[in-house]
C-alpha cells in the first residue's frame, strides 16, 4: 500500500459471528487494514510488525508489542515496512484485535456507578489511548493468551482487560480533539479529504493548490475555515504534523537528525532545527536528551 496516495476514508467491518458477543480477531496472513474506521470500540495488539501508524491526525512509528485504544469512528492506519510484504502471497506480521460496541453487554453496564473509571477511559479513547509499560504489559498479557482461549474464557478475559483498564491513570491521548470533531462534522468532506492528504503525505511538497482543488473552495475560504476548524493556519498543522511525527522518531529510534529531517518532510536541516525550536522551544538533541532522561527516572 502506498502511503503517498490519498485514500478515501473507508469503513471496514470485521465480521462478528452470530453467536459471539463481541469480536475477537487473530490473524497472521493479511496486510493490516487501510486508512478507515468503524462504529465499534477496538484494541489493537501488533504481535509482529513495524512501520508507520496513524490515529487521527498522530503519526509515529511501531513496533512489535504496539497496543491501541480506539474508540468508534476514528480514522486509524498501520502501515507495515515493505519487508513484512517482500514475500510473494506471504504476510509477515501478526496482529490481534478486539472489537465491541457500547451496548455488547447490555446498554447499562458502562453507566453503572461502579465503572466510571472505565467509562472515562473509553471517552477519551475517541482520541486513541497509548498506555505506560505496565498497563501496556498486563493487557498484553491477557490478549495473547486468549488466542488459545473458549468463547465463554474470551469472554472473561475481557473483564480482565477492563478491570486493568479502570484501573490505570497512565496512558496519553493521541489524535487531537480538533480533528475528531471535524471527521464527525459532514459538512466538512472538502477539509477532510485536505487533512487526509496532508497525513498521507506530509513528507512531501503540501502546497496550497492542492487543498485547494481537494476541497473545491477559494483561497480566502480554505484559508479560513482550515484556521476556524484547527485554531491554527495551514502551514501550521502542516509543521504540527511534521514536528509530532520528527519527536516520536528521536525518542523511539537511533536514526540522525538529518536523517529524521528528511523523514518528517523537511527540505533541508536548517529548516528542521528552526521550526522544531519555534514549536518546541529547545533543539532536536535537547529533545531527545530530556525524553531519554525522562524515559529513565
Amino acid at each position: 500500500m502506498n502511503a503517498a496516495c490519498c485514500m478515501k476514508l473507508i469503513e471496514i467491518r470485521l465480521t462478528q459471528e452470530p453467536d459471539k458477543s463481541f469480536i475477537f480477531y487473530h490473524d497472521d496472513k493479511t496486510p493490516f487494514a487501510q486508512w478507515h474506521n468503524h462504529p465499534e470500540y477496538e484494541l489493537v495488539l501488533v504481535v509482529k510488525g513495524k512501520g508507520k501508524r496513524t490515529v487521527g491526525d498522530l503519526i509515529e512509528r511501531f513496533e512489535e508489542n504496539d497496543l491501541i485504544l480506539m474508540g468508534p469512528y476514528l480514522p486509524h492506519e498501520w502501515l507495515t515496512d515493505p519487508e513484512y510484504l517482500k514475500h510473494p502471497n506471504t504476510f509477515l506480521g501478526e496482529c490481534v484485535v478486539i472489537q465491541f460496541d457500547h451496548s455488547f453487554i447490555g446498554s447499562l453496564f458502562f453507566r453503572l456507578p461502579e465503572n466510571r473509571p472505565l467509562k472515562k477511559i473509553l471517552v477519551d479513547a475517541a482520541m486513541g489511548c497509548k498506555f505506560s509499560p505496565k498497563t501496556k504489559n498486563a493487557i498484553i498479557s491477557i490478549m495473547k493468551k486468549m488466542i488459545g482461549m473458549n468463547d465463554t474464557d474470551r469472554l472473561y478475559a475481557l473483564f480482565s482487560i477492563f478491570q486493568v483498564l479502570a484501573k490505570t491513570t497512565r496512558y496519553e491521548t493521541l489524535s487531537s480533539p480538533n480533528f475528531i470533531e471535524t471527521f464527525q462534522n459532514d459538512d466538512n468532506e472538502g477539509l477532510k479529504k485536505c487533512v487526509q492528504h496532508i497525513l498521507q503525505n506530509f513528507h512531501t511538497n503540501i502546497t496550497k493548490k492542492k487543498m485547494l482543488e481537494l476541497s473545491h473552495m477559494s483561497s480566502t475560504a480554505f484559508l479560513d475555515l482550515f484556521k476556524k476548524t484547527y485554531r491554527m493556519t495551514f502551514i501550521e498543522y502542516v509543521l504540527k504534523i511534521r514536528i509530532g511525527y520528527a519527536c516520536r522518531l528521536l525518542i523511539e529510534d537511533n536514526k540522525s537528525i538529518s536523517t529524521i529531517s528528511s523523514e518528517a518532510g523537511f527540505d533541508n536541516l536548517s529548516n528542521f532545527y528552526r521550526h522544531f525550536k519555534k514549536i518546541k522551544k529547545i533543539t532536536p538533541s535537547e529533545y531527545k536528551a530530556y525524553k531519554k532522561n525522562q524515559t529513565a527516572k
